[in-house]
């Protein structure tokens, strides 16, 4: 790794952030591509990295952003007149961060172990209204499981709502409200019902013992993220199991009458080893074929698929293993266009 490729990664980090709104996050990491780092333990393994360590592969720039963003909700006094809601200088936010990278090395090193786990709720937006677009079109209960669960605040999804213009989507009293931008048609009115649901991670974490790293994942100038997700923190009572994504749902994949089985992935698909795509495209599109009338598959992604703005929200039904484009949506959830339409049927 050169010193060129960690400052571009740190810079294509800073692009992003002030893309998805958080100017405070754009200059954090615009410094970190520009300064001169100080002489610390961090600056050397983050120098020496192996392999991509950008946006698009292991995100060490936000690795290192939740690090210091702990170490700010923890109460540290070099952040106090930095961070937000404070509005500090290039100079004076390069100090405090160089301080801690030489202060805070072990702190910091110890969050640089383990990838960004934003378990970003505002992505429920689009799972509601797929939860009632599916419910309309099958008028069955459903099975959920969420692949790269995290702390399984996505798998409340219906406990959430869904608010656009005048209308409302989803329990009378729900734990929380999404208003992303919406454009495109409006979801059926049909209410899902979930009777059980399941996720699985590499790294779980639990929502009582990890809320603080929840947290710090999310950026320090966008408070309603960090309310939304303390909102979802109280709510969330499903386990997230441990292992393999796909070796888990293996053992998922058998199917109920009388349910809809949906399996979904939120900005998670796209981190999985392709091996381990082969593997869940293959274990899927098996289970796909024993679908039955009574006991249809769902399979769902919101993905980035290399296109300019947001992820592609995407859809195979099966039986007749149905393709559907359901529309786009922001990464974080500002803005879902929804307009589901069928793009391909295989049999």
């Amino acid at each position: 790794m050169t010193t060129a490729d960690v400052r571009a990664a740190f810079a294509r980090q800073a692009q992003s952030c002030i893309a998805l709104g958080s100017p405070f996050m754009g200059q954090l990491m615009g410094l970190c591509a520009t300064k001169d780092w100080p002489d610390s333990p961090v600056t050397d393994r983050i120098f020496a990295w192996q392999g991509d360590l950008g946006p698009t592969g292991q995100s060490v720039p936000l690795r290192l952003a939740g690090a210091l963003h702990a170490l700010h909700l923890q109460g540290h006094p070099l952040t106090a007149q930095v961070y937000p809601p404070q509005k500090a200088s290039d100079a004076a936010l390069w100090a405090a961060v160089s301080d801690l990278l030489i202060e805070q090395a072990a702190a910091i090193n110890h969050w640089l172990d383990s990838a960004p786990q934003t378990n970003e709720v505002r992505r429920s937006a689009v799972l509601i209204a797929l939860g009632h677009w599916l419910a309309d079109r099958y008028g069955l209960p459903f099975r959920c499981s969420e692949l790269g669960a995290s702390a399984g605040l996505n798998l409340q999804w219906d406990d959430y709502a869904l608010a656009i213009g005048d209308q409302t989507f989803g329990p009378a009293t729900p734990a929380l409200t999404l208003t992303p931008d919406w454009t495109g048609a409006l979801p059926p009115a049909t209410r899902p019902a979930v009777v059980v649901r399941a996720g699985v991670d590499l790294n779980p974490l639990d929502p009582a013992r990890d809320a603080q790293r929840l947290q710090a994942y999310l950026w320090p100038d966008q408070p309603n993220r960090l309310a939304l997700t303390k909102a979802a923190l109280q709510l969330a009572r499903t386990p997230v199991a441990k292992g393999d994504a796909i070796d888990w749902l293996a053992g998922q994949l058998s199917h109920k009458a009388g349910q809809l089985h949906l399996i979904y992935t939120t900005i998670a698909w796209q981190y999985f080893p392709q091996d381990r795509k082969d593997a869940g495209l293959a274990v899927i599109t098996a289970a796909g074929d024993r679908a039955r009338d009574d006991a249809p598959l769902a399979w769902f992604g919101m993905e980035p698929d290399g296109q300019a703005e947001g992820a592609a929200l995407t859809l195979r039904l099966w039986p007749g293993d149905l393709s559907f484009v359901m529309g786009r949506a922001d990464f974080h959830g500002r803005w879902v266009h929804w307009s589901p339409a069928l793009t391909e049927k295989k049999d």
